[in-house]
C-alpha cells in the first residue's frame, strides 16, 4: 500500500511541494548546532522523505507521461533521415518535453483542479488529495496501454486478474504502459524509416550501375532526403500526428 502511493503521489508532487514543505514540523532527522547565537537547525523526516521522492521526478516524467513515445519517434527520425546530430539532443530533448507538456496539459490540469487546489484551500487531505490526482493519470495510461501488457505484467506479479481497470496497482500499470508506450513508438519509426529507406536505395542502385563505387551513397542521398521532408512539411506533420496519436476519439 506504501508503494502504490507513492506511485500515485509522483504526479502531484511538484505542484503540491509548496504547500508540503510548510506543513507542520516533525519527527526531526538531522539536528545541526552552529554559531555563538547556538541556534538549532533541524531537517524532518518528512521533509527528507519528499526530497528524496523528488529525485523519482524525471523517471516519472519518462515514464508516467508521453515523453518516451515522442522522443523515441524523433531519434528514429534524425537517424532515418541520416543527420548525425542535426538537430542536437538537446533540441530534441526540448522539443519532446514541450509536445509532453502540450499532450499532458489537459492531465494536468484535471489532476489541479480536482486535487491540488482543493488541497491547497484545505478542503482535502493529503491523502485524499493524491488519491484524486491519481485518477487522471491512470486514466491517460490506460487509455494508451495494450491489454496483453496489462496481463503480462498481471502474470508476471502473480496476481489474479482484476474486475475492473480501477483495480490495477500502478505497479502494474507503469511498466504495461512503458511496454506499450516502446512498442508503439517503435511501429512510428518503422514508418517512418520507409520513404528515406526507399530515397537510399534508389540512390544507391544508381552509383552502382555507374560504377561509383567509392563515393559514399549517404552524402548523395541525404540532400534528396532533407528536400523530401521540407516538401511535405515534414515537422508540422510528424508533430501534429504524435500529439494526435494521444486522443482518442
Amino acid at each position: 500500500m506504501k508503494l502504490k502511493r507513492l506511485f500515485n503521489l509522483l504526479p502531484v508532487l511538484l505542484v503540491m511541494w509548496s504547500p508540503l514543505a510548510t506543513a507542520a514540523p516533525g519527527l526531526p532527522a538531522i539536528s545541526v548546532q552552529g554559531g555563538s547565537d547556538g541556534e538549532t537547525y533541524s531537517l524532518t523526516l518528512q521533509a527528507l522523505a519528499l526530497m528524496t521522492a523528488l529525485t523519482l521526478l524525471p523517471s516519472a516524467l519518462m515514464m508516467m507521461t508521453s515523453f518516451t513515445r515522442i522522443i523515441i519517434a524523433l531519434s528514429i527520425l534524425r537517424t532515418a533521415l541520416g543527420t548525425q546530430q542535426a538537430p542536437s539532443n538537446q533540441i530534441l530533448i526540448g522539443l519532446a518535453l514541450f509536445l509532453t507538456l502540450f499532450v499532458m496539459q489537459p492531465v494536468f490540469s484535471k489532476i489541479y483542479s480536482t486535487a491540488v487546489k482543493p488541497y491547497m484551500d484545505e478542503q482535502i487531505s493529503a491523502e485524499e488529495a493524491v488519491d484524486r490526482g491519481a485518477l487522471p493519470l491512470r486514466d491517460f495510461m490506460l487509455n494508451q496501454t495494450r491489454e496483453n501488457d496489462i496481463s503480462l505484467f498481471l502474470n508476471l506479479s502473480g496476481t489474479d486478474k482484476v474486475d475492473s481497470p480501477d483495480d490495477l496497482s500502478f505497479s502494474v500499470l507503469v511498466p504495461a504502459f512503458v511496454t506499450s508506450e516502446l512498442k508503439t513508438a517503435f511501429q512510428i519509426g518503422f514508418l517512418l524509416f520507409i520513404p528515406f529507406l526507399i530515397i537510399d536505395l534508389v540512390v544507391a542502385s544508381v552509383l552502382m550501375s555507374m560504377g561509383m563505387m567509392m563515393l559514399s551513397p549517404m552524402i548523395i542521398s541525404l540532400p534528396f532526403k532533407l528536400m523530401l521532408f521540407v516538401l511535405v512539411d515534414g515537422w508540422s506533420l510528424i508533430l501534429g500526428t504524435l500529439a494526435g496519436s494521444f486522443y482518442q476519439a
